[in-house]
């Protein structure tokens, strides 16, 4: 098994982006001293996840209706409910409402400021 190291997140303003990141889930970025604009990200909580970055997307934005085309990384959250209000508050749109994962939890998927779909996943209590 190789796990995941790191993800990115591609975005047409990277400092709108790091401010959404930063309300909705209270994430962390630090500009990166290389040779290109890029923002580490700290995203893990009680040493579980995984860091990742934010760079400038090359390109045109994400169509709307299209179909996904990358990975789309799922965030485990305490409150469904609560993360889908503050994922709103913050500039972000849910585009599938929640629903239950049998055993598993509730999930719901949402858009950030920069057209990025991403995953929030309240866990069932074990």
């Amino acid at each position: 098994m190789q796990p995941i190291m790191h993800f990115e997140i591609h975005a047409a303003n990277p400092e709108r982006a790091i401010r959404f990141y930063e309300d909705a889930f209270g994430w962390t970025a630090t500009k990166w001293e290389g040779p290109m604009d890029y923002w580490m990200l700290s995203a893990k909580r009680d040493g579980n996840g995984i860091d990742g970055a934010i760079l400038q997307r090359r390109g045109d934005d994400p169509a709307n209706g299209a179909a996904t085309n990358a990975y789309v990384c799922t965030i485990n959250v305490d409150s469904l409910d609560t993360s889908m209000q503050t994922v709103r508050n913050a500039g972000g749109e849910i585009v599938v409402d929640k629903m239950e994962i049998p055993q598993v939890g509730w999930l719901a998927y949402a858009k950030d400021t920069e057209g990025n779909i991403f995953g929030m996943m309240q866990m069932t209590a074990a």
